[in-house]
């Protein structure tokens, strides 16, 4: 990726995340953490990764931020300048939960040597 979508991805990251903090009155959005943003390289999509405080609402969570997704690209508009504010599209991110996955895996290797150290001694 050149310079320049990596800027506006990262612009697009702090402002989506600004916006959803403070002006999104949605209560289906509330405790979001956009975690990525990927801009494609014509600028015309924008993939926001996120994820949510309570799983069980994950799937309602995402209807609201891509139903709020016109809302949010005319926020942007105001506060981002670029000819054209890609369109976005809100996924949940799951490599926070892989991340915890194979985190547990390595503890339950480590307490395994741990085992097997203590009955070799």
């Amino acid at each position: 990726m050149s310079v320049k979508i990596d800027r506006i991805a990262t612009n697009i990251l702090r402002e989506v995340s600004y916006i959803l903090a403070t002006e999104i009155k949605d209560n289906d959005i509330k405790f979001v953490v956009v975690t990525d943003c990927k801009v494609t390289n014509d600028l015309s999509f924008a993939k926001l990764y996120v994820t949510v405080l309570d799983e069980s609402k994950k799937i309602e969570t995402l209807k609201a931020l891509n139903n709020a997704s016109g809302f949010i690209r005319k926020k942007l508009a105001e506060r981002i300048e670029v000819r054209h504010i890609p369109e976005l599209t809100f996924v949940y991110d799951e490599s926070i939960k892989n991340a915890q996955k194979i985190e547990g895996i390595i503890e339950k290797i480590h307490k395994g040597e741990n085992n097997n150290q203590n009955v070799i001694d």
